[in-house]
């Protein structure tokens, strides 16, 4: 299989797959057969060095028919961490599959291959558990569809940073994946950048006893709906939790931090910028600013306003 990095500049980021083609009903789309091509991405992490997930095969469930699998030779590791800001490794390109509505996707994993790395420790490999990776795999539910004579190309957003845990010796590895992935279809989407003066908001945070001070650089939040309360991550909290974290990159040219939150189905957005730490398995009371709502189009990238916004 051929295996490049490749820059996608569209793609979809949905709560499931009901948003990746719809309900079906078109009778053109259920006879004849389509091709698809699957990718994956990952949505940004911030305290690890390395997620390395071999994917041995990925298979889809007609909603009538049976499974249609495509084992990937032997098996494909992908450190999904080199998958951030618009990036996908392809899985499988261009496939013959049965038009019509699909209801599921799983991805078969090889946990002895699969890995994570720290900052804090260099090169030393954890071990990753994924329970039921190897037999059943991680499961997508949710309807998409593959029309009859077209090439749909879709991604899987892997988000790294609400599927590691920790779990403290209580588990069969030094780390556990609870998935959370999202199909996307590349045809549905636009995405956000902007620019953090960082240097300011340290300075101004350092000058005021009232304030708390930077702990890093930060990353600006992406949450559903216009005006949208901001909220740290805690993966054990069923709602409220932030569609995406976009951790910040300096740009030497400008010594201000860009981001880039792609994936971004069209829709309104709300973003905000902390620089607290935030523990993915903990409530954190994180200080949020520049706040604003935004609109995504399909195909776009929208502009944030600079933070910390003027006043």
């Amino acid at each position: 299989m051929k295996r490049s990095v490749q820059l996608i500049a569209i793609s979809t980021l949905a709560a499931g797959m009901a948003a990746c083609g719809g309900s079906g009903s078109d009778s053109s789309a259920s006879s004849g057969t389509g091709t698809v091509s699957f990718g994956i991405t990952d949505a940004p992490a911030m305290d690890l060095s390395n997620v390395t997930i071999a994917f041995t095969e990925i298979r889809l469930k007609p909603e009538e028919g049976q499974w249609v699998e495509f084992p990937l030779e032997g098996f494909e590791q992908v450190n999904l961490l080199d998958l951030q800001g618009g990036l996908s490794e392809p899985l499988i390109t261009d496939e013959e599959v049965p038009a019509g509505t699909y209801t599921e996707l799983r991805l078969i994993v090889d946990t002895d291959n699969s890995f994570v790395k720290r900052e804090s420790t260099g090169d030393s490999e954890y071990s990753l558990a994924v329970p039921s990776g190897e037999q059943s795999g991680l499961k997508l539910k949710g309807e998409f569809l593959v029309a009859a004579d077209t090439t749909t190309n879709f991604t899987i957003d892997f988000d790294v940073r609400k599927s590691i845990v920790d779990p403290q010796g209580k588990a069969l590895a030094d780390y556990m994946l609870k998935p959370s992935l999202r199909l996307v279809n590349n045809l549905e989407v636009g995405s956000i950048s902007g620019q953090v003066d960082v240097a300011q908001i340290t300075s101004t945070r350092m000058a005021d006893e009232n304030l708390a001070d930077c702990q890093y650089t930060g990353a600006v939040y992406v949450f559903s709906g216009e005006n949208a309360e901001t909220s740290d991550l805690n993966v054990n909290n069923e709602e409220g939790n932030p569609l995406m974290i976009v951790p910040v990159e300096l740009d030497d040219e400008s010594s201000l931090y860009g981001y880039t939150a792609a994936f971004l189905p069209e829709g309104s957005y709300t973003i905000s910028y902390s620089c607290q730490e935030d523990n993915n398995e903990e409530d954190d009371n994180l200080d949020f600013e520049g706040t604003q709502s935004l609109e995504v189009v399909a195909n776009q990238t929208t502009e944030a306003e600079l933070i910390p916004l003027v006043e």
